[in-house]
């Protein structure tokens, strides 16, 4: 269920972080850096992905604020070129040291904190709309943004930590 004020926003904010941070601090770079066994993206990919969908929804909400054109999903994508422009991230995150990425997302997740502390209710629920956000409330962006990014990247990771323990276990 979504939130509706900026209390509820930020504590599914803080609950689902911690839920993914436990997943996530005691991982090493071989962990971190290992695809399903599908072959599809790593942990850190994965990671990567959602610190840079919040720069995204940072970036909107300051060109929006600004009188600025915000272009989402992102400046020359529509919503149904996701796969190709997520791609792009994840080939952009494949090098990248773990331990960077992983600072990243605490960052990004401080930044989010700050933001939320610094709109009141009607502003992210109520009036104010912002043209950019259609027929969402600025919270609901945010929520899809933080959130909802957390709890879906700490389920693949759930995923890839599943099955290199059933792997583990298949060559013992």
């Amino acid at each position: 269920m979504a939130a509706i004020n900026r209390d509820e926003l930020r504590a599914v904010t803080e609950k689902e972080f911690a839920k993914l941070t436990k997943l996530l601090d005691d991982l090493d770079d071989d962990t971190a850096n290992a695809p399903s066994a599908d072959g599809d993206v790593s942990i850190k990919q994965v990671i990567g992905h959602r610190v840079h969908w919040m720069d995204l929804f940072f970036g909107w909400y300051e060109d929006g604020k600004a009188g600025k054109e915000v272009h989402i999903p992102a400046p020359g994508y529509k919503w149904n070129q996701l796969k190709p422009y997520n791609a792009n991230i994840y080939e952009q995150t494949a090098s990248r040291p773990w331990a960077d990425v992983r600072a990243e997302l605490d960052d990004r997740y401080k930044a989010f904190i700050a933001f939320l502390d610094s709109h009141d209710d009607e502003e992210l629920y109520a009036g104010r709309p912002h043209a950019w956000t259609g027929k969402w409330t600025l919270g609901r962006w945010a929520e899809s943004s933080g959130p909802s990014h957390y709890r879906s990247a700490a389920k693949y990771v759930r995923q890839i930590l599943r099955e290199r323990r059933a792997v583990k276990e298949a060559s013992a």
